[in-house]
C-alpha cells in the first residue's frame, strides 16, 4: 500500500482504535496517544504517561483503507 493513497483519515483510525481500548482498558487517562501514517497503515500507540509506571497500553495498526484493525497488542 502506498502511503499516497489513503482514504481513512487520522481521526477516523483513532476512532476505531479508541472504541477498542476503551472496551479492554476502560479508563484511557493514563495514555498518551501516538498516531503515525506509515506504509502498512495507521499506527496508534497508548503509551504511558508515567514513566515510572509499569506496563503500557494498546498498540494498533488501522488499515488506512478500510478502518479494519489489521492488528492490536496490549500491554498490562
Amino acid at each position: 500500500m502506498s502511503i499516497g493513497v489513503v482514504s481513512l483519515a487520522g481521526d477516523q483510525a483513532l476512532a476505531v482504535a479508541q472504541a477498542d481500548a476503551a472496551r479492554v482498558y476502560r479508563d484511557l487517562s493514563p495514555y498518551r496517544i501516538q498516531l503515525s501514517l506509515e506504509n502498512d497503515g495507521w499506527h496508534i500507540d497508548y503509551n504511558l504517561k508515567d514513566p515510572r509506571l509499569k506496563g503500557g497500553g494498546p498498540h494498533y495498526i488501522i488499515d488506512a483503507h478500510t478502518g479494519a484493525i489489521v492488528s492490536k497488542r496490549y500491554e498490562q
